[in-house]
C-alpha cells in the first residue's frame, strides 16, 4: 500500500467506529505550552481537561463548528526540534504525520485496544505480525494496569495466537503531557519488526506544573501511528526514507553527497514547506528561529556542494506533489519565494566571510570563531573551505571559543525552547549556560562508562550507534538484537556505578587517528575523524602512550571523544538508567540521569 491508501485505510477504519474526522491543525498552535504542534491530541486537549465540551463548543479546524461527537480520528502534521541534531540517521525527522484515534468519554480500554488489534492484525486492513505488547507494570504509587494486560490475553485466546506482554515503567509506557502540564496516563504500545509502531495512551490523570497527578473527571483515549512508520513497516522497507513520502525527495538531492546529508536535505525540506505555509517566517525567535537554522542548514550544504538554485526549486515541486492534494494550503510559490530570499541574505554573509576567510594565512580556534561571530559563516564551512588553514582546527577548540564569547541576551532567549532541543550546542552537548554544561559533563563521561558497561554484560559486538546529551539527562544509542532483560540493565547500571564509586582519573590523550585505532580505543565509524584525536581513557591506565597496550588492559573506558569530561568519576554522581528501548531494527537505546 502507499501512503495514500494508508492514510484512507486508517481514516475509513475509524469512520465506520464512528469517529468524527477532523482535518489537521496548524503547526503553529494554539496551545501556549509548546513552540510547534508536537502530537495529533493538542487540538483535542481542551476535552480532555473539561475546559470545552466536544459536543457544543465550537472546533477550530471545523470552521467554528462543534466536534458534535465524543469520538475523532486525524492524522496531524507534526513538528519535533527535539531530536533535530539526529535528522539523518534511518529514524528520526523534524515534520512527521501523527494518525490517530481520540475518545473524550466515548469508549475506553477495551474498544481502544481492540480495534487497535483489528486495524494492525486484520487481512482487510493493515495484515501484520505483532511482535509484542508493552504495558505499564505500575510505579511511583501509580498502579499497574492490568486491565489492558488482561484485555490482550483475552484477544490472543481469542484469536487463537500468541502474543507477548512485557511490562515496563513510567518511563517507558507512561505518556507525560503535551507541555508543562496537561492530561497524561499509562499507555500499551504495540511493536512490529521490532519498532513501536502503536501507542494508544489513557488519559487519566492530569499532570500539574508540579509534577503532581490529579484524577482526570473524564477519563480519555490518545493514540498515535506516525505515518512514515507504518508505511516503512507496511512497504516493507528498510527505513523510513525508504518510503514513498521521503524516496522521491531524495531521489533529486545530488548522488555524490554522503547519504545522511542528503537525508537531511530531504527531510529539512519538507519541514521547510510546511511551515512556511502555515505562515512561520525565518526570524531569531521562536517558529521562525527554528525554521531559519533548518534553511541555513539546507543553504550551506547547497553551497558546500555548488548546487544549483534550480535543485531546491525541483524539491519543492516534488513535496507539493507527494502532499498538495491532502495540504491544499502548501504554496509552492510562496515557498520557493522565502527560501530564495533566505539563501540571498545568508549567502551574503558567506561571500564577506570568505573574502576574509582567503586574507587570513593561518586559521586558529579564536579566528574561525570571529569569522562566526562576524559574518555568519559556520564551523563547517570555515573547515572544509580553509583546508590547510585550518588542518589543526577542531570543533572542540572552536566550541571553547563560543562558550567564552556567547551572548547573554541569546542564551536566555534560547531558554524558552526548554524542552525542544534548541539550547546552545556544544559538539555532542547541548546546554544553556555553565551551569548547566557542568550537569552536561557529567552526564557525558557517565555516557561512556555505560557503553564500557554494556560491552562489558553484553559482549564486544556492542557498536555505538548515536548519542545526544543535555543538562538533564543522555540517551545512547547501540547495536543489539533484543530487548535487555532487567537483569541485563541492572548488571549494567550497577558496573558503571562501581567505577564511579572508585574515583577513576579521566585521562586525555592526543595522539595520530590511527594510533589510536591500534591502541584499541573505540570511535564511532559515522562520524568524520581528523588527523589527530583525543583519547579518553578511564580507569587505573598509565596514560603514557609508550605502554598504551597495558594501559588499555586496565583501563575501565577508553574512547576517541571530543570532550569535556569530569577529571574523576566520582564527579559524576550515581548513574540511573530510566529506559532501554528499541530505535530501530537491531539498534537500541538507553536513557540515564546523574543523581547528586
Amino acid at each position: 500500500m502507499d501512503s495514500k491508501q494508508l492514510r484512507e485505510k486508517f481514516l475509513d477504519f475509524f469512520g465506520q467506529k464512528r469517529h468524527q474526522i477532523v482535518p489537521s491543525s496548524s503547526l503553529i498552535p494554539d496551545d501556549p505550552s509548546v513552540l510547534l504542534t508536537t502530537a495529533g491530541m493538542q487540538q483535542f486537549k481542551p476535552y480532555y481537561t473539561g475546559q470545552a465540551d466536544p459536543m457544543i463548543s465550537p472546533h477550530p479546524t471545523l470552521g467554528g463548528k462543534p466536534l458534535g461527537s465524543l469520538n475523532a480520528v486525524s492524522i496531524q502534521k507534526s513538528f519535533r526540534t527535539s531530536d533535530i541534531d539526529e535528522v539523518g540517521d534511518e529514524r528520526h525527522l523534524t515534520f512527521f504525520e501523527m494518525m490517530g484515534n481520540f475518545s473524550f468519554g466515548g469508549y475506553w480500554k477495551e474498544a481502544a485496544i481492540a480495534w487497535a488489534h483489528e486495524f494492525i492484525t486484520s487481512k482487510e486492513w493493515m495484515n501484520l505480525h505483532i511482535d509484542y505488547i508493552a504495558v505499564f507494570g505500575g510505579e511511583d504509587g501509580i498502579s499497574a494496569d492490568e486491565e489492558s494486560e488482561l484485555l490482550w490475553k483475552e484477544i490472543a485466546k481469542n484469536s487463537d495466537t500468541e502474543i507477548k506482554i512485557i511490562k515496563e515503567g513510567r518511563e517507558s509506557v507512561f505518556w507525560g503531557p503535551t507541555g508543562d502540564e496537561g492530561p497524561c496516563g499509562p499507555t500499551t504500545d504495540i511493536y512490529v519488526n521490532g519498532v513501536e509502531i502503536w501507542s494508544i495512551v489513557f488519559n487519566e490523570y492530569y499532570q500539574h506544573k508540579d509534577k503532581r497527578l490529579e484524577n482526570l473527571k473524564l477519563a480519555g483515549i490518545d493514540t498515535g501511528i506516525g505515518l512514515e512508520r507504518l508505511a516503512t513497516v507496511v512497504q516493507k522497507k528498510k527505513n523510513i526514507y525508504e518510503t514513498d513520502l521521503l524516496e522521491p525527495i531524495l531521489k533529486l538531492v545530488p548522488s555524490e553527497l554522503e547519504l545522511k546529508t542528503k537525508r537531511i536535505i530531504a527531510d529539512h525540506s519538507r519541514a521547510i514547506a510546511f511551515l512556511l505555509s502555515d505562515g512561520v517566517r525565518p526570524s531569531n525567535k521562536e517558529q521562525g528561529y527554528v525554521l531559519r537554522r533548518l534553511m541555513r542548514r539546507i543553504i550551506t550544504y547547497n553551497f558546500l556542494a555548488k548546487s544549483d538554485i534550480a535543485l531546491m526549486h525541483n524539491i519543492f515541486v516534488k513535496i507539493i506533489e507527494i502532499y498538495g492534494q491532502c495540504y491544499p494550503n502548501l504554496n509552492v510559490s510562496t515557498i520557493i519565494y522565502e527560501f530564495t530570499h533566505e539563501k540571498e541574505k545568508f549567502e551574503k554573509t558567506l561571500k564577506h566571510g570568505l573574502k576574509e576567510l582567503k586574507r587570513l594565512e593561518k586559521l586558529d580556534a579564536q579566528l574561525a570563531f570571529k569569522l562566526y561571530e562576524s559574518y555568519g559563516l559556520p564551523y563547517e564551512i570555515i573547515k572544509e573551505l580553509a583546508k590547510d588553514k585550518a588542518k589543526y582546527l577542531s570543533r572542540e577548540k572552536f566550541d571553547e571559543e563560543f562558550k567564552k564569547h556567547q551572548d547573554k541576551s541569546r542564551v536566555g532567549a534560547m531558554k524558552k525552547f526548554g524542552g525542544h532541543g534548541l539550547l546552545l550546542d556544544t559538539g555532542e552537548l547541548k546546554a544553556g549556560n555553565e551551569e548547566e554544561l557542568k550537569k552536561a559533563t557529567r552526564l557525558h563521561t557517565a555516557t561512556h562508562l555505560l557503553h564500557a558497561s554494556l560491552r562489558k554484560v553484553l559482549g564486544d559486538e556492542i557498536k555505538q550507534a548515536g548519542s545526544d546529551i543535555t543538562a538533564e539527562r543522555l540517551r545512547f544509542d547501540f547495536t543489539f538484537p533484543r530487548k535487555l532483560t532487567s537483569e541485563e540493565r541492572q548488571k549494567v547500571e550497577d558496573l558503571a556505578n562501581e567505577a564511579v564509586k572508585k574515583d577513576y582519573k579521566v585521562i586525555k590523550e592526543e595522539m595520530l587517528y590511527e594510533d589510536a585505532l591500534k591502541s584499541g580505543a573505540l570511535a564511532f565509524f559515522k562520524l568524520k575523524y581528523p588527523l589527530r584525536v583525543n583519547v579518553y581513557s578511564v580507569g587505573p591506565s598509565t596514560g603514557s602512550t609508550d605502554s598504551l597496550q597495558a594501559g588499555l588492559e586496565l583501563a575501565f573506558s577508553r574512547e576517541l571523544c571530543g570532550g569535556p569530561h569530569v577529571s574523576h568519576t566520582t564527579e559524576i554522581g550515581h548513574i540511573k538508567i530510566t529506559k532501554e528501548e528499541s530505535v530501530s531494527a537491531g539498534v537500541r537505546r538507553i536513557r540515564a540521569i546523574v543523581l547528586d
